[in-house]
């Protein structure tokens, strides 16, 4: 991911959202319990670009954010490429629960972390450096490249 890449605040609505930006690998802060305040505060203060499905929070925030008009992920995902034209990277960086970065890790250091299956079949193994999360390119992987590739279908950026 370049150094220039946009931060992103989703709001308490996106939370699907912000997991699905992380995976397409750009840091996204959510918390669910969050005033809209005290969001569009860290938006600012973290140089993030407000992404909302609130109408009144969309008009105090600053310019550049984007009022999310659908509650379906995927016209949601459209949307957002569609006004950032951003792609999708294929590289694991951003942990999906806590939004910090992965980093690769050995398989050997994966033993006892991970189903013995999962580190049987495969080689490449990530951390969370704040949480501690595991992940590795399995069938769920498979499928979160799936519907990228769907999506991409219809909007070329992504």
């Amino acid at each position: 991911m370049p150094p220039t890449s946009p931060k992103f605040a989703a709001d308490e609505m996106l939370g699907s959202l912000a997991r699905w930006l992380r995976i397409m690998g750009y840091d996204t802060s959510y918390e669910k319990a969050r005033a809209d305040q005290e969001v569009l505060k860290a938006a600012v203060r973290e140089g993030r670009v407000l992404l909302t499905r609130d109408v009144e929070l969309a008009d105090r925030a600053a310019p550049g954010s984007l009022l999310i008009k659908s509650r379906d992920l995927d016209d949601q995902l459209r949307q957002f490429v569609g006004a950032y034209g951003l792609p999708a990277h294929e590289e694991m960086t951003r942990c999906t629960v806590c939004n910090g970065e992965l980093r690769a890790i050995a398989k050997e250091d994966a033993r006892g972390k991970v189903p013995d299956g999962s580190l049987d079949s495969h080689d490449e193994f990530f951390t969370c450096t704040r949480c501690g999360k595991m992940y590795w390119k399995g069938a769920h992987w498979r499928n979160i490249r799936k519907r990228l590739s769907e999506l991409r279908g219809t909007s070329q950026s992504l």
